[in-house]
C-alpha cells in the first residue's frame, strides 16, 4: 500500500439539522429543545473531511442537489481540503439529516437521501480513474445498493481495497461481503448482520460476532464499540480489543465516521491494524468532545498529542 496514494470516499453528502434536547423523545412525544444548529454532514462527506483534517489527500465521489444546501455542502468540502472534482450536482434537493442530540451526547437520526439517492453505477464508471488511483476506497450504505454493489465489483477488478461502513443497517445482497477488505459496523449494526436478538446490543460477544462476520465473507472486521473501544478482527493476526480514550462526550454524531476516516489514514501511514485502530480511537474520542459532525473532526497534531499523553493498552484475544 503506497502511503502517498489518495483515499477515495464514495458516499453521502448531507446537511445536518441538529436539535439539542435534554433527552431524545419517545414515540408520540414532543420535547422542548434548547439549541438548533445547521452543519454539513453525511457519512461519506464526514469520512472525507476526517481524512482531510488528518492531512491525507482525499477525493470524494457523490452528488449534491441544485438547492442552496448543495452549493454550501460542496464548498465546505473544498474548504476542508477534499478534492470535489467528482462531486456532481443533481436537479432537486440535497440530502438532509434530522438529528436530535441529548444532553448526554447520545443521538437519534432520520436521513432523507435527496441527491444521494441519485448516485448511480454510471457515476462510478465515469470516475474509474479516480478509483484506480486510490490507496483505498471507503463507502457506506446511504447511497443506492446497486451503486455499492457496482463499486465493490470495480474495486475487486482493479485490485483496490474497499472499506464498508455498513450503516444504516440493511439487508446485504449475497456475495457483497466477499469483496470487502474492511467491514466496520457498530454494535447495533453488527447485531443486525449476525441476526443477534439481544435487546441490549452493547452486551453482544465481540469475539463471536466478529468471527461470524468474517465467516460471512468479510476480509477483516473492526467492531466499533463506542465507549468500550474497538475490536479488531484482522485475518493476519490475533483478534484484539483496543480500549477507548476517556473523555467527556458532548455530541457523538459522526464519531464512527471519524473512526473510519482515521483508521484508513492509519493504514495508509503503514500502521498495522491495531495501531490504526488506536489512532482512530483517539481521533473519535476527540470528535465527541465537540458539537457537530464535520466541525468536530480533529487535526493530526491533536490526535498525536492525545496518543502521546494517554496511557493506552490493548487486549489480545
Amino acid at each position: 500500500m503506497e502511503a502517498n496514494k489518495p483515499l477515495v470516499v464514495v458516499g453521502s453528502i448531507n446537511m445536518d439539522l441538529v436539535a439539542g434536547a435534554v433527552r431524545i423523545p419517545i414515540e408520540g412525544e414532543t420535547v422542548t429543545g434548547f439549541d438548533f444548529q445547521v452543519h454539513p454532514g453525511g457519512k461519506g462527506a464526514n469520512q472525507a473531511v476526517a481524512i482531510a483534517r488528518l492531512g491525507h489527500p482525499v477525493r470524494m465521489i457523490g452528488r449534491v442537489g441544485s438547492d442552496a444546501f448543495g452549493h454550501e455542502l460542496k464548498a465546505h468540502l473544498e474548504r476542508a481540503g477534499v478534492d470535489v472534482s467528482a462531486v456532481a450536482t443533481s436537479e432537486g434537493a440535497s440530502g438532509v439529516a434530522l438529528i436530535v442530540v441529548s444532553d448526554t451526547g447520545s443521538n437519534a437520526i432520520v436521513v432523507v437521501p435527496g441527491a444521494n439517492g441519485l448516485l448511480t453505477p454510471e457515476d462510478i464508471d465515469t470516475n474509474i480513474a479516480t478509483i484506480r488511483s486510490a490507496g483505498m476506497v471507503l463507502t457506506q450504505l446511504e447511497i443506492p445498493m446497486e451503486t455499492t454493489l457496482h463499486l465493490a465489483s470495480i474495486c475487486e477488478r482493479e485490485g483496490v481495497d474497499l472499506m464498508l461502513d455498513p450503516a444504516p443497517a440493511r439487508d446485504l445482497p449475497p456475495g457483497l461481503l466477499a469483496g470487502i477488505a474492511w467491514l466496520t459496523p457498530n454494535e447495533t449494526e453488527a447485531a443486525f448482520y449476525v441476526h443477534e436478538a439481544a435487546e441490549d446490543h452493547s452486551a453482544i460477544d465481540s469475539a463471536a460476532t466478529a468471527q461470524r462476520l468474517l465467516d460471512l465473507g468479510a476480509g477483516n472486521v473492526v467492531l466499533k464499540l463506542g465507549s468500550k473501544g474497538a475490536y479488531v478482527a484482522a485475518s493476519s493476526q490475533p483478534h484484539t480489543l483496543v480500549p477507548s480514550f476517556e473523555v467527556k462526550a458532548i455530541d457523538t454524531t459522526a464519531a464512527g465516521d471519524c473512526f473510519n476516516g482515521a483508521f484508513a489514514v492509519g493504514l495508509m501511514k503503514g500502521k498495522g491494524a491495531v495501531a490504526s485502530a488506536q489512532f482512530a480511537a483517539a481521533a473519535a474520542a476527540l470528535s465527541v468532545t465537540r458539537a457537530g459532525a464535520q466541525p468536530s473532526m480533529p487535526s493530526l497534531a491533536e490526535v498525536e498529542q492525545l496518543l502521546q499523553t494517554d496511557e493506552h493498552s490493548v487486549v489480545t484475544a
